[in-house]
C-alpha cells in the first residue's frame, strides 16, 4: 500500500510489519522532501514515525483521542490522516499548519503549540468521557524535554490519583527537546535507558533467541520469548517503574521507538490495562536522516535546504546579522566584563542566541529546561543577592509565566531584564508563536518598563540599559529575523535615557508615532506622504512605558492628525497608551491606530501578514491618504 492512499488511519488496521515499515519509509521520504522544500520542523517528525503508525494500529480513530504535546512532532500524524496529497503546502499560506489545529483536521483533537499541556488535555477528555458514560481510549504523547515543564508533573500527579480513570501516556524519550535536555529526571531517563542491563536486553538479547528453534523465527522473536524479554527489562530497571507506580500508573518499558512488533505488542497491553498507563518509548531525533540524527539540535527545524548534502539553500543577496545574533553578542561582549550577568533561556539556547554565552561564559548561562515559570522566579531570586539576570524568551512564551512576572518580579519591584525575541509576526509557526501581546500583557503591571529597538544599532544601546536599570523590572521586545542593516559598534553603547523618544524627521501635515520594529515602516510611510505633498514628523518612541508625553504630546496638539504603528494586538497596545495619554491631556487631535486588530494571525510568510493586516508602508500610505488628505491633490512628478 502506498501512504497517498490513506485517507483515515483505521486503515493501517490488518495490515503487516512489513507493510507498515514500507509506510514509515515512504512517510520519511515525504516529510524529508517537504522539509527540504518549505522549511519546517524536521528532527521531531522523523522520531516519531513508527510510534505514530503503531500505536495507530492499535486505535480506532473514528472514536479514541489522541493528543500531542507542542504539535511539532506530528508531521507524520497529519500524512495519515488525510493530508498527504496537500503536505508539500505546510507552513504555507492557506496550507497545512505546521502544529495541530482542531479547525484543520477532525483527527486533530487538541490544538498545541506549547510544551507540556498533552496530559492535562488528555485528562480531561478522559474525565468527560466518564462523566458522559462514554467509552473510548484517550493517549496522551508527550516529549521527554516537556516533561520539565511544571504542568506536565501537575497532571501526572492528578492522573495518577485517579485510579479508576483509563488515560495512557505514552513518554516519547529522544533525549532532547529543542536542545539536549536539562534537569534530574531528563538525566534519570538517560541513566535508565542507556543502562547496561537494558541495553543488553533490547539489542543482543533479541538478536540472538530469535534465531533459536521454539525462540524465533529468524526475524522476530516468538510471543513467550517477548514476554520474557519484557520481564526481564523490569527487572533489570526497577527504580524507574516503580517511581511511576508509586504515583498511581502502570508502567510499560522502556521500548524501542522504531520496532513496530514491540511498539504494537506493548500498545495493546497496555490498552488492557484499568487506570492511567505509562509507556515509555525510547527513540532517535531525526531518524531516518543521517544529518539529522547526528545534529538533533541543528536539524529540530531548517529553513529550506539541500536534502543531498544538508546545508540551506543560499539567499539572493546577503542579509544584515539578525536581532538575536546582535544580542547574544552584545550581551556576551558584556557579560565578560560583568560577572554579575546571567543569562537565563528556558530550552530556547540556539533560538535565543544564548548559546554563545554559554559557549564563551558557562559560569554566567542557566537552562532551566521548558519551564518558563521556574525561569522568571529563578531570577528574581537571583536578583535578590545582586546579580543581573538576564531572561531571554520568546514573546510568545514568556506569556506562562505572567503571574511570576507579577508576583515575583514586579510587586517586590526586582531588576529583572526581560528579552522578548520574536516579537510581532513570526510567521510560517502561525498563532500559536505569534508574539501579539507582550506590550498589552505588560503595559498593565506598575514597576515595569517596557522598550523597542527600531534598528539593531539602537538595539545594542537598550541591552545596555536594561542591565543597568536597577528600578524594578525592565522588558525589551525585538522582531524575528535579520535587522535593518544599520552599523554596528563593538563595544562603547550608551545607554538611553528611560522614557524618551527621538524625532527622526519634521514635518507639520501628520505625527506618525513608530515603536519598535515599525517606527522604519513609518519613515518609509512618510516618504511615500511626501511624494503626495503630505510633510510627516517622524518620532521613534522607543518606550511604551513610560510613553515620552513631553515629546508626544505637544506635537500632537500641534499637528492635529496623529498615526501610531506597532507590530501586536491594537486592543491595549502602543496605539491604546497614545490614546490614554491624548484623552488624559485633553488634546484634541485625530488618531489612527495601525496594528494587528482582534483577529489571530494565521501561518504565512510575514511579508503575507504584513499585506494582509494591512501594515505595509504603501497601505498605511494610502489608508492615511484616503482618511484624512482626500482633498489635497497629488504631487505629479516633473
Amino acid at each position: 500500500m502506498h501512504i497517498s492512499e490513506i485517507t483515515h488511519p483505521n486503515q493501517l488496521h490488518g495490515l503487516s510489519i512489513r507493510q507498515l515499515e514500507d509506510i514509515a519509509q515512504q512517510i520519511r521520504e515525504k516529510h524529508l522532501e517537504t522539509v527540504a522544500a518549505t522549511g519546517g520542523h524536521l528532527g521531531p517528525g522523523l522520531g516519531v514515525v513508527e510510534l505514530t503508525i503503531g500505536l495507530y494500529q492499535t486505535l480506532d480513530l473514528d472514536h479514541d483521542k489522541v493528543i500531542w504535546d507542542v504539535g511539532h512532532q506530528a508531521y507524520p500524524h497529519k500524512m495519515l490522516t488525510g493530508r498527504y496529497h496537500d503536505f508539500h503546502t505546510l507552513r504555507q499560506k492557506d496550507g497545512i499548519a505546521g502544529y495541530l489545529k482542531r479547525c484543520e483536521n477532525k483527527f486533530d483533537h487538541f490544538g498545541a503549540g506549547h510544551a507540556s499541556t498533552s496530559i492535562s488535555a488528555g485528562l480531561g477528555m478522559a474525565l468527560a468521557r466518564d462523566s458522559k458514560g462514554e467509552n473510548f481510549k484517550v493517549v496522551s504523547i508527550i516529549g521527554d524535554g516537556a516533561l520539565t515543564g511544571g504542568m506536565a508533573l501537575e497532571a501526572i500527579n492528578h492522573a495518577g490519583h485517579l485510579p479508576n480513570t483509563n488515560l495512557m501516556v505514552v513518554l516519547n524519550d529522544n533525549e532532547m527537546s529543542i536542545s539536549p535536555n536539562v534537569g534530574a529526571i531528563s538525566r534519570y531517563l538517560n541513566k535508565v535507558r542507556l543502562s547496561d542491563p537494558i541495553q543488553f536486553i533490547t539489542g543482543n538479547l533479541e538478536e540472538q533467541f530469535k534465531h533459536l528453534p521454539l525462540f524465533g523465527d529468524g526475524e522476530n522473536l516468538s510471543a513467550e520469548m517477548k514476554n520474557l524479554k519484557e520481564a526481564m527489562k523490569r527487572l533489570a530497571m526497577p527504580k524507574v517503574g516503580a517511581v511511576i507506580e508509586e504515583l498511581g500508573f502502570t508502567y510499560f518499558g522502556p521500548i524501542d521507538g522504531h520496532n513496530l512488533s514491540e511498539l504494537i505488542d506493548t500498545f495493546n497491553k497496555a490498552h488492557k490495562v484499568k487506570g492511567p498507563v505509562l509507556v515509555h518509548v525510547a527513540t532517535v531525533k531525526g531518524k531516518g536522516y543521517a544529518l539529522a540524527e547526528k545534529d538533533q539540535v541543528g536539524y529540530h527545524a531548517q529553513n529550506p535546504f539541500n536534502l543531498a548534502t544538508g546545508k540551506p539553500i543560499p539567499s539572493n543577496k546577503p542579509k544584515p546579522p539578525s536581532y538575536s545574533k546582535v544580542f547574544a553578542h552584545t550581551l556576551t561582549t558584556l557579560a565578560a566584563n560583568n560577572p554579575k550577568i546571567v543569562g537565563i533561556t528556558a530550552a530556547m539556547a540556539t533560538g535565543t542566541g544564548l548559546d554563545k554565552l554559554q559557549q564563551k561564559l558557562p559560569d554566567q548561562y542557566i537552562d532551566v529546561g521548558i519551564a518558563e515559570q521556574h525561569a522568571v522566579t529563578l531570577a528574581a531570586g537571583l536578583a535578590c543577592e545582586g546579580m543581573r539576570p538576564v531572561v531571554a524568551i520568546y514573546s510568545t512564551f514568556l506569556q506562562r509565566a505572567y503571574d511570576q512576572i507579577i508576583h515575583d518580579v514586579c510587586i517586590q519591584k526586582l531588576p529583572v531584564f526581560f528579552c522578548l525575541d520574536r516579537a510581532g509576526i513570526v510567521g510560517a509557526d502561525g498563532p500559536t508563536h505569534q508574539g501579539m501581546y507582550d506590550i498589552a500583557y505588560l503595559r498593565c503591571i506598575p514597576n515595569m518598563v517596557i522598550m523597542a529597538p527600531k534598528d539593531e544599532a539602537e538595539m545594542q544601546r537598550m541591552i545596555v540599559t536594561g542591565i543597568n536599570y536597577t528600578e524594578g523590572a525592565i522588558a525589551m521586545r525585538y522582531p524575528r529575523g535579520s535587522g535593518i542593516g544599520v552599523p554596528l559598534a563593538e563595544e562603547g553603547w550608551e545607554e538611553l535615557e528611560i522614557g524618551k523618544g527621538e524625532i527622526l524627521r519634521q514635518g507639520d501635515d501628520i505625527l506618525l508615532l513608530g515603536y519598535g520594529s515599525m517606527v522604519n515602516t513609518a519613515m518609509q510611510t512618510a516618504g511615500i506622504l511626501s511624494e503626495h505633498g503630505i510633510e510627516a514628523t517622524v518620532v521613534n518612541a522607543r518606550f511604551v512605558k513610560p510613553l515620552d508625553k513631553e515629546l508626544i504630546l505637544p506635537l500632537a496638539e500641534k499637528i492635529g492628525k496623529v498615526a501610531t504603528l506597532e507590530e501586536g494586538c491594537l486592543i491595549g497596545g502602543f496605539g491604546s497608551a497614545v490614546a490614554e495619554a491624548l484623552t488624559e491631556a485633553e488634546v484634541m487631535a485625530k488618531l489612527k491606530r495601525f496594528g494587528v486588530p482582534d483577529i489571530l494571525v494565521d501561518h504565512a510568510k510575514p511579508d503575507q501578514s504584513f499585506a494582509d493586516l494591512g501594515l505595509t508602508a504603501p497601505q498605511i500610505s494610502e489608508q492615511i491618504l484616503s482618511s484624512w488628505f482626500a482633498e489635497k491633490p497629488a504631487v505629479v512628478a516633473s
